[in-house]
């Protein structure tokens, strides 16, 4: 395994030689300074305490401080005198933090599963030994990479459950929120590292996913278990594999499929392998009797085709015909069901719809907002959230970035920032000096230009340590982090 001192970018090397002279202290925070996503003004907190257990502690250990250090010098200064010349292979600082053994950082943040305002600090780090400021930016990459994009797929799950949040409390009785959305974006992903913790984040807001190892994740990171909590759920269902298998033969597909594979519990059929429409007009009535009468529920999915219209209807098409009038309509007029004490039907219990490709955020509140204006309940529908929500996203998406605010040299404390003329969007200015975050009705906000004292002095800062020294500090559970998150999860 790579030594983790080359787990970063090539500057990042030489900038123990660069700092100015006398520099004993520096602390940089990590924040959002912008929002590319509508309706997405602040940031879930999420994906930190991995990054500290898995790499911080874990992987230091194993493959730098439980080394020898002949062997993690050699590999180091190897690796750098061959692509950046014999000066910026200076081991003198990797020697020292060998023979110190173990990490000098201070990681303070605010607690996972907070919400915080674009523009606020989420974490603050800076060095515990005066030998060691150069090692809190140098981690600045490691970090970045790690933590990025759980906190961007966390809050964009966020923005899912708000919109349901929203037609569920309009057209629900009774329904169950936290399985409105599914993930599904696994095979979508760079990496089983980048599915895991974005499904995980996902798990914050939903109990839906078909991301098996995102479950094992939160496990071993978070404090759960599936033996004693409901971590994440998934949902017996077909592909089109197996509907082609049986060739154009349909009706045999779905009877073996519903009477002999799984005759009880939920099964969910992928219907559009040949004729979406012929499945449900013509091939669902011949079932009905042993659909009604099976003890569990036949989900119709979708998986091509506009989303909305598939759904919902279109308004455009022939009027009356099976495309005018949507699955769930159609569902309603083969099987029934009822109406709800708010006024919106619900589709008999034996049967339901999911959609699972191209759903974005915007769908999803356009379909949520197709089935009101219909008359129909949300719930009727479960929609997969891919890879285009989840893995389209960059570091730049809400624009984390880890920047030095403050800096003790020759034994005074400065405030350091930076503040370019040509950033006309003022996206890149920093903070300046220590921050204090803190909450102001619904609002996580800060304060910066502070010296270390005054920010000491701010009991209330939410900004709390987490690690220091090679040590965890803080551990968080999942069902913590989810209650944090939601009121009522």
């Amino acid at each position: 395994m790579t030594n983790p001192l080359l787990l970063t970018d090539f500057y990042k090397t030489i900038h123990h030689m660069c700092y100015a002279e006398g520099m004993t202290k520096l602390v940089s925070y990590w924040t959002p300074r912008m929002s590319r996503k509508e309706d997405m003004n602040k940031v879930v907190m999420f994906g930190l305490q991995p990054f500290i257990k898995k790499n911080l502690i874990n992987y230091f250990n194993e493959h730098f401080f439980n080394k020898s250090k002949e062997e993690v010098v050699t590999e180091y200064k190897r690796v750098i005198s061959r692509t950046m010349g014999n000066i910026a292979a200076d081991t003198k600082h990797i020697e020292a933090l060998h023979d110190l053994g173990y990490l000098p950082i201070q990681i303070k943040a605010v607690e996972e599963g907070l919400r915080v305002n674009i523009k606020t600090p989420m974490i603050e780090i800076t060095n515990t030994h005066e030998d060691f400021a150069w090692l809190v930016n140098y981690l600045e990459t490691f970090m970045s990479c790690n933590i990025w994009q759980p906190m961007t797929s966390a809050t964009i799950a966020y923005r899912y459950r708000e919109i349901v949040d929203k037609y569920f409390e309009l057209t629900v009785e009774n329904g169950e929120l936290k399985k409105a959305c599914g993930d599904f974006s696994m095979r979508g992903f760079s990496s089983v590292e980048s599915a895991e913790i974005s499904s995980a984040a996902h798990l914050l807001s939903f109990v839906g996913t078909a991301t098996i190892p995102s479950i094992v994740y939160l496990e071993k990171y978070y404090n759960c278990n599936i033996d004693d909590e409901i971590v994440g759920l998934g949902t017996p269902s077909t592909e089109h594999s197996v509907m082609c298998s049986y060739g154009t033969d349909e009706f045999k597909a779905y009877k073996r499929l519903i009477t002999e594979v799984f005759p009880s519990g939920v099964i969910s059929i992928v219907s559009d392998t040949y004729d979406y429409f012929n499945v449900i007009t013509s091939l669902l009535p011949r079932l009905k009797e042993e659909i009604l009468n099976r003890d569990g529920k036949v989900v119709i999915r979708g998986d091509s085709g506009d989303p909305v219209k598939i759904i919902c209807g279109d308004k455009y098409a022939k009027k009356d015909s099976p495309e005018y009038k949507g699955t769930v309509e159609l569902l309603w007029y083969i099987f029934g069901g009822k109406i709800n004490s708010k006024g919106y039907k619900v589709l008999n219990s034996k049967v339901g719809t999911i959609y699972g490709d191209s759903i974005t955020v915007e769908r999803c509140e356009e379909i949520c907002k197709g089935l009101e204006e219909k008359g129909f309940a949300v719930s009727n529908c479960v929609f997969g959230i891919g890879s285009y929500t989840y893995q389209y996203n960059t570091r730049d998406t809400f624009g984390f970035a880890l920047k030095a605010t403050h800096a003790v040299i020759n034994g005074e404390e400065r405030f350091i920032f930076k503040d370019p003329k040509t950033d006309t969007g003022n996206f890149k200015k920093s903070q300046k000096g220590m921050c204090y975050v803190y909450k102001e009705g619904q609002d996580i906000l800060y304060k910066d230009e502070l010296t270390i004292k005054e920010q000491e002095e701010r009991k209330d800062n939410l900004l709390e340590v987490v690690f220091k020294d090679g040590k965890l500090i803080k551990d968080y559970s999942l069902a913590e982090i989810r209650n944090r998150l939601h009121e009522n999860f």
